[in-house]
């Protein structure tokens, strides 16, 4: 019942300026007829005054009546004293509008229109709600500085405030508008507003209640009533409350239960609210059942392209099969997944984009239900013409070798599906704005156009960041652009700021400290030679340590650890087993030099070690639309690095040398806790020999390393996104007599950020835990991690994109297979939020607890924040 009075309300209130404009000329014409009381007569209007609070010119006003001085007019009953009145009341400048006679002298008359102007709204204060809810509200109910108030006004914002909060389960929602005069120099007529909003509480539900069930229970209806969920304090991912659009979904929902246990006929009888109490409501469901049915022959009628078995292959229905509605829609034609296997898809993907097709029921006899799915196949739809809008910086040929529909080509849906997810991949554009638009349609001659719309977002990154650590002061300067054009490197004109358009990536990043220096750059061509999706790559960097010096806290410069790397690498997409995969290789190569670098680092601190590796990647990425925040899809990626099997080539004994390695640290061992002068220089003697030893045996470093990392997305509901994923590593040595080099380890806890080494270590987020706090000093040979994680948006507006997210992981390292053990893991869980600006990356922040203790503790870890900047888990 208060609904339907709302409802009334709303109705009313829409009408309330014509009620009140009859009301004013009906006042009019017997005002007129009263002041003449005598049969009509032609006057002529001598003069016309304005009076009352307005700050118009009265000749404005006179002008905006459609009244004039010299016309004539018949009282009583003349039309145009209604006309003037309605002319001012339309312009909603006015509170109320009088029309009268002052005077009149023989046939001359003199007509007085008295008005008060519309006050304008000064300020307005909104109580009862969020700071951060206030702009919102008056944006939305324009209740802007300066709008004219009126009761209209008023009563419509009233009643939306209500409405806006009853549908966000405040169901006793309450609001008040008060408006005071504002007394001031300006010669307005202007008030101030006070809205005051009591929302209440939310209504929970403290019971759900079905009557006339037989077939199926109220547990499993409740079940499927996904948003409308009665109290239950052991339930926290869904807490109960009562919304009425919800519940009205939630009813809809009961009768698909129904139908998907072949229930055709089920039906909701009534519905009943009860109101408990202020705070709680029960609910009466009265459900007819119906009875239940089966499957009897299905022919297909209008198929000549495909025949009835591949049809029946798809839609997997069976004579004697229980009846299910909800199903058979799903493999007619699937609303909730583009991609689906469905029979639509299997028409449109192929050419037929005017193709119907249509299931009746023929028969219902007995409940078996005979069916027909009727087909209009059409003819078969190709492109026309192709085009792209919305492209400001990038160059047409670049978002052209993306897409997979061309002019001439057979129509089909998953192409441009396809197109969309790849156009979203280039991270040029806002994936969440990329659509196309089906035009000129032809279904005589079976062509249509195709424009695919673009919205360009920032591309280009920079990190400017400086702090305090190690000692000393750290700056950081990075630049990345993304969308870069080297061609126009040369072109002053394409300077704005830098040459954009071509796809091409560059990278520059700088950061100094008293105690090292780091240089990098990056270039990469996605399309090599412009004609194939071939990407080069190249990188080259700089990294020079100088050591610590204890006594004058400060860096010594002549004792320095140097390295230099440089990397080409090719990827080229493959067409098999689809065109999602690609196949990637690169050669690596870095030289490490130590100049009198003695530490723990290394056995020697005096010569060079060079890593020359070739890498083999084959990838798989069908993630879609939004690389930031993918909401399906999947990716994997195989890798596995190489270097050459120097010690199958080589004269060199590294068995004995393995030998003489131990018996030296047996020495050490030794004579370890020994103060003589003579075992102090045996100890020294043997660590001297074991760095000549090692200095041998890394000279070229010989290795080799596989990788493996995959990661599923998967749409909840909504925009809630599940990301399941898992990934293991393995570094191993070709000649056991020579070993697992002491580079390229894995080290496993903390944000996973690429900190500062200078072994080329990996570092491998788990978060709940220390960086690289789950590994052995020199770091692991072996990893697994597992993590699942669950995502919801806040904003994906193309300029910020934030998300929040909840994650369970679990992971851990080891030094040999000998004590590998998937199952024995650091387990942790935690929540984070993530924060995307295109000129600053991914930025965010993770809150885990590590349930295990850390390596040589007993007890677990706890709480532990992590900071991300530029990456994403």
């Amino acid at each position: 019942m208060e609904k339907q009075v709302i409802s009334l309300a709303k109705i009313t209130f829409k009408y309330i300026n014509r009620l009140l404009y009859l009301t004013i000329v009906l006042s009019s014409s017997l005002l007129f007829s009263q002041e003449t009381r005598e049969p009509q007569t032609t006057y002529t209007i001598a003069d016309i005054s304005v009076s009352g609070e307005t700050v118009y010119g009265a000749e404005t006003i006179v002008t905006y009546s459609g009244l004039r001085k010299g016309e004539t007019l018949d009282i009583p009953g003349d039309n145009k004293i209604g006309e003037a009145i309605k002319k001012l009341w339309n312009s909603n400048l006015f509170s109320s509008i009088d029309l009268f006679i002052s005077k009149t002298e023989g046939t001359n008359v003199f007509l007085e229109i008295q008005l008060d102007d519309l006050p304008e709204l000064k300020e307005v204060k909104i109580v009862g709600v969020k700071k951060g809810k206030i702009k919102e509200i008056i944006k939305e109910n324009k209740l802007d500085k300066g709008a004219k108030v009126t009761e209209n006004l008023l009563t419509t914002t009233k009643n939306y405030l209500e409405s806006k909060y009853r549908k966000l389960g405040f169901l006793n929602a309450k609001t008040s508008i008060t408006t005071k005069k504002v007394v001031d120099s300006v010669n307005k007529s202007r008030v101030d507003m006070l809205v005051k909003i009591d929302k209440g509480s939310k209504i929970k539900v403290k019971q759900i209640e079905f009557t006339g069930l037989e077939k199926l229970s109220s547990k499993r209806l409740r079940k499927a009533m996904k948003k409308t969920k009665k109290k239950n304090r052991l339930r926290l991912w869904k807490r109960s409350k009562y919304i009425d659009a919800e519940y009205k979904e939630d009813l809809n929902s009961i009768v698909d239960k129904y139908k998907e246990q072949g229930y055709r006929d089920a039906r909701v009888i009534s519905d009943t609210l009860i109101i408990n109490d202020e705070n709680t409501v029960s609910l009466k469901i009265d459900i007819e059942e119906g009875e239940k049915y089966v499957y009897g022959s299905l022919n297909f009628l209008g198929n000549a392209v495909y025949s009835d078995a591949q049809l029946n292959r798809i839609l997997k229905i069976k004579k004697g099969d229980t009846y299910n509605g909800i199903e058979l829609e799903k493999r007619i034609a699937d609303a909730s997944d583009p991609d689906a296997f469905d029979l639509t898809n299997l028409y449109q993907n192929n050419g037929y984009l005017f193709s119907t097709i249509t299931p009746v029921e023929v028969s219902t006899d007995g409940n078996v239900i005979d069916m027909e799915i009727r087909i209009t196949e059409g003819k078969p739809a190709y492109f026309r013409s192709i085009n792209v809008v919305g492209n400001d910086k990038t160059n047409d040929r670049v978002i052209y070798r993306e897409l997979r529909t061309r002019p001439g080509q057979l129509y089909s849906k998953s192409n441009v599906v396809r197109t969309i997810r790849e156009l979203g991949q280039l991270g040029f554009f806002d994936a969440q704005q990329i659509s196309p638009d089906l035009k000129n349609v032809n279904p005589t001659d079976g062509t249509l156009d195709v424009e695919y719309s673009v919205v360009e977002k920032g591309s280009s990154q920079i990190e400017l960041q400086g702090g305090y650590g190690g000692g000393g002061f750290i700056g950081t300067l990075g630049l990345t652009f993304s969308n870069f054009s080297i061609k126009d490197l040369f072109n002053k004109e394409a300077y704005t700021p830098v040459p954009m358009g071509d796809g091409q990536s560059l990278s520059l990043r700088l950061q100094a400290s008293r105690f090292y220096q780091t240089y990098s750059f990056s270039f990469s061509e996605p399309w090599l030679g412009g004609e194939k999706p071939v990407q080069f790559s190249t990188s080259i960097s700089q990294t020079k340590q100088f050591l610590y010096n204890p006594a004058t806290r400060n860096a010594d410069k002549n004792r320095s650890f140097n390295i230099t790397g440089l990397t080409l690498g090719i990827a080229k997409k493959l067409s098999v087993p689809d065109d999602y995969f690609v196949l990637s290789q690169a050669l690596s190569f870095q030289y490490y030099d130590l100049n009198n670098y003695n530490t723990g680092l290394f056995t020697f601190g005096n010569g060079n070690s060079n890593n020359l590796a070739y890498t083999v990647g084959l990838s798989r990425n069908n993630t879609y639309n939004d690389p930031i925040y993918p909401e399906g899809g999947s990716s994997f990626n195989l890798s596995a690095k190489f270097s050459f099997p120097y010690s199958a080539v080589s004269d060199v004994d590294y068995k004995g040398l393995s030998q003489e390695r131990e018996a030296q640290y047996d020495i050490i061992s030794q004579y370890s806790n020994s103060t003589d002068e003579d075992d102090i220089q045996k100890r020294t003697d043997a660590s001297t020999r074991i760095g000549e030893i090692d200095q041998k045996r890394y000279k070229w470093l010989e290795f080799y390393k596989i990788k493996f990392k995959g990661e599923w997305y998967t749409k909840i509901a909504g925009k809630l996104i599940l990301k399941p994923s898992f990934e293991y590593g393995f570094l191993g040595a070709y000649n056991n007599d020579r070993g697992v080099i002491p580079f390229e380890r894995f080290f496993l806890g903390g944000d996973g950020l690429g900190t500062y080494s200078l072994d080329g270590r990996e570092a491998v987020a788990l978060r709940g835990y220390p960086n690289q706090s789950l590994s052995n000093q020199d770091g692991g040979t072996i990893y697994n991690k597992y993590s699942l994680e669950l995502r919801l948006p806040i904003t994906l507006e193309q300029q910020t994109k934030i998300y929040v997210l909840a994650f369970l992981e679990g992971g851990a390292s080891y030094n040999s297979f000998k004590e590998y053990n998937p199952f024995l893991i650091n387990r942790s869980a935690g929540v984070g939020l993530r924060l995307f600006m295109p000129a600053f990356g991914l930025l965010g922040i993770d809150f885990g607890h590590g349930f295990d203790p850390l390596p040589g503790e007993t007890t677990k870890h706890g709480w532990e924040t992590h900071f991300i900047i530029g990456q994403q888990f």
